[in-house]
């Protein structure tokens, strides 16, 4: 890749004020010109809050160049309707981030903002007659980045810790985002960046991909199509953790200096300070209490997002968690959780049992010797599904599927895209789903620093029958941070 380097423009230039609803003011004089122009002024002109006409592209920033990130970022250049005005990063540039080609083989790459850079340039060049293009602007500080007056929607894909203070800050300023998962790192985050992400009014899409497919249709149609009863427990389960275990049970003793290029007091954000060491960043940070979320908080909102929409669930009431070895730095290398949720309406109430880091629940009887078995089971009072197979399979030969009566989706990035254009909510959107299924999520991190089974009170955010565990829903950010 052709390494041309342009000179960002000073924050000067492009520093604008926001009123209190993220509306810009030059935004606020067009749309009042268009409202003295029309007598009746019709939804595309208007909008709701955040609006994009389908005529206008939406001007995006990325937040988070590594691995997912960058991945996030070619997809979205892919859009017509989309254009990458700028990206952001704590690190300028540097290799060890680990590719998500693991058909190639789990090589690493190179990560970080100018490479970010490059790529969007490089990628409207070749749309423009002259062969160059100079638009994208490169950041270390998002809140520099977010003073731009002319971002329409925000890519946000930092480690954990940090995307709740990214995104409130995003929201806030009237901005649509697109976050990874999970949504937050704490229960409390969650809650609040749904409670501002409601009040903005604007489109809003947690990274879970799977959400959009066809299977995750089909296995709510199959379910709501009585195919085995009513559903009173599941079964999910994950493999070993995709990143390498920690090296340590402790912090690590040596204090290594940051590589050159890397601003480690703003990759810290709001987590409580530490020396920077290979061990956290670029790829290891999920193993770590104070960044990452575990396997539960990471894979969690992948695996149960069919469960959490097919069933309906809600807040849980109980939950419970025990590991193999716990330690007060890294996560334990395998979990089981367990979700106890009420009935809801005529639904009865379900038990949602997690196993992860290898872990497994004991196979169904009824799955035939050498047959996989598969990471989410669904037992009703007339049978088990497996993932789209019913069990035994010998119930597939006369089951006849049912009709397709929930809308398709155009995928996953298409459904943010469509969102911030006015369309329908995303299948992901934070009021809706994301926030609710990461709290969950969080929760059995929660349960298993406490070591006993919980009783929550979702609604009002507490648990009732161990308040020592409260202090885990949340922790005290470092001096300069907040919500």
């Amino acid at each position: 890749m052709k390494r041309n380097e342009f000179p960002m423009a000073p924050a000067s230039a492009i520093r604008g004020s926001r009123s209190a609803s993220g509306l810009s003011r030059r935004r606020f004089l067009g749309r009042s010109a268009a409202v003295a122009a029309l007598t009746v002024v019709p939804r595309y002109v208007l909008g709701g809050a955040g609006y994009v006409p389908p005529s206008r592209k939406i001007a995006m920033a990325c937040i988070g160049m590594g691995s997912q990130g960058y991945q996030n970022l070619v997809a979205f250049l892919a859009f017509k309707e989309v254009q990458v005005v700028a990206v952001c990063d704590v690190n300028r540039e540097s290799g060890g981030y680990l590719s998500w080609y693991w058909g190639q083989g789990r090589e690493r790459r190179v990560g970080g903002r100018e490479p970010a850079r490059r790529t969007v340039d490089e990628h409207y060049a070749k749309q423009e007659r002259s062969g160059r293009h100079r638009g994208c602007q490169a950041y270390s500080d998002y809140r520099e980045l977010l003073e731009r007056e002319d971002v329409d929607a925000v890519m946000v894909a930092t480690p954990d810790h940090t995307h709740a203070v990214i995104t409130m800050a995003a929201l806030k300023r009237g901005c649509h985002v697109y976050c990874e998962k999970p949504l937050t790192y704490s229960v409390l985050e969650a809650r609040r960046v749904v409670e501002a992400a409601r009040q903005a009014g604007v489109a809003t899409q947690m990274g879970n991909m799977g959400q959009a497919d066809e299977s995750a249709r089909t296995i709510r149609e199959m379910i709501d199509s009585g195919a085995i009863g009513r559903v009173h427990e599941v079964q999910v389960w994950s493999s070993a953790r995709f990143w390498k275990s920690a090296l340590y049970e402790d912090r690590p003793s040596d204090t290594p200096p940051a590589p050159e290029g890397l601003d480690w007091d703003l990759w810290l954000g709001p987590a409580p300070a530490r020396p920077y060491h290979p061990e956290y960043h670029p790829w290891s940070w999920r193993n770590w209490w104070d960044f990452g979320t575990g396997l539960l908080g990471d894979l969690g909102c992948h695996k149960l997002s069919t469960v959490f929409k097919a069933l309906q669930l809600g807040h849980p009431v109980h939950v419970e968690a025990c590991s193999t070895k716990l330690n007060p730095e890294t996560y334990p290398l395998g979990v089981i959780a367990r979700f106890e949720f009420p009935a809801r309406g005529p639904l009865p109430p379900v038990t949602l049992h997690w196993y992860d880091g290898g872990l497994r629940p004991p196979r169904p009887p009824e799955l035939e010797p050498g047959d996989a078995m598969q990471d989410i089971i669904y037992i009703g009072d007339q049978g088990k599904l497996m993932g789209e197979r019913l069990l035994p399979e010998s119930r597939m030969d006369s089951y006849q599927r049912p009709p397709k009566t929930l809308p398709r989706s155009p995928g996953h990035y298409h459904e943010f895209v469509a969102a911030c254009q006015g369309g329908a909510r995303a299948g992901s959107d934070f009021v809706d789903h994301a926030g609710l299924l990461t709290e969950a999520c969080l929760l059995g991190n929660v349960a298993l620093r406490a070591g006993r089974k919980l009783d929550w009170d979702g609604p009002n955010m507490r648990v009732t029958n161990y308040p020592a565990a409260n202090q885990w829903l949340h922790r005290e950010y470092r001096q300069g941070w907040s919500l």
